[in-house]
């Protein structure tokens, strides 16, 4: 399920942030589209533009570079992605749960209709599922509060976690599984990187075919 997406004014966003205004909703600045360099450029020029020693380790430039600030209720599903990612923590704290790609046949998958979240007239929301869109594969499961009687074998997965604090970095490589969670009002900036889809993504791909042909069986 997508969140719904508005414009406001940053000092709104702020006043809400800071408690100066209430709010039941939950507000997060986190658009994954290089959206420190695309809407906020007034910020750009406080930090670095890439990160040297990966892009001179990788022989490239970050595909995008993104700014992330909201509420401590803000929680990230388990997932992974496509990029090498260095997430820098500029104020406040990041909390992950890791999980490498060789935990895959021990996490769980299922199909689902994709959704967005829209807003009422009453100002509740309501979940409206995209009708003509295909179904997709996502991660069921909660990493801190895991049904092992629906997913048993969950328990063999060996999860790593690290707090990531004001002034830290964390290289979280592609395909890594993550779950994330950070204090109230915690500032980062991420770079990802794009990945190369090269024999450690064959192996991967392998892995995911294999845990997906044991479940039919």
């Amino acid at each position: 399920v997508m969140p719904e997406e508005r414009q406001m004014p940053f000092m709104d966003f702020l006043d809400i942030v800071e408690k100066k205004v209430t709010s039941p909703n939950v507000f997060y600045v986190q658009k994954q589209c290089s959206n420190l360099t695309e809407e906020f450029p007034e910020l750009v020029c406080d930090v670095q533009p890439d990160i040297p020693w990966m892009s001179e380790a990788l022989g490239k430039k970050p595909d995008a570079v993104n700014f992330w600030l909201g509420e401590s209720a803000a929680v990230t599903s388990l997932h992974k992605d496509h990029y090498e990612n260095l997430y820098c923590v500029i104020s406040g704290e990041k909390h992950f749960l890791l999980h490498p790609p060789s935990d895959r046949p021990f996490i769980p998958y299922e199909l689902y209709q994709p959704a967005t979240y829209h807003v009422s007239e009453d100002g509740s929301f309501e979940i409206v599922d995209e009708k003509t869109a295909d179904k997709v594969p996502w991660i069921p499961l909660d990493p801190l509060n895991p049904d092992l009687e629906r997913y048993p074998e969950y328990a063999q997965a060996k999860s790593l976690k690290c707090t990531v604090k004001a002034g830290e970095m964390l290289y979280l490589p592609s395909l890594w599984f993550h779950h994330v969670q950070q204090s109230h009002g915690c500032i980062a900036v991420n770079y990802w990187y794009d990945m190369e889809y090269d024999l450690k993504y064959s192996y991967y791909q392998l892995l995911d075919c294999l845990t997906k042909a044991v479940k039919v069986l």
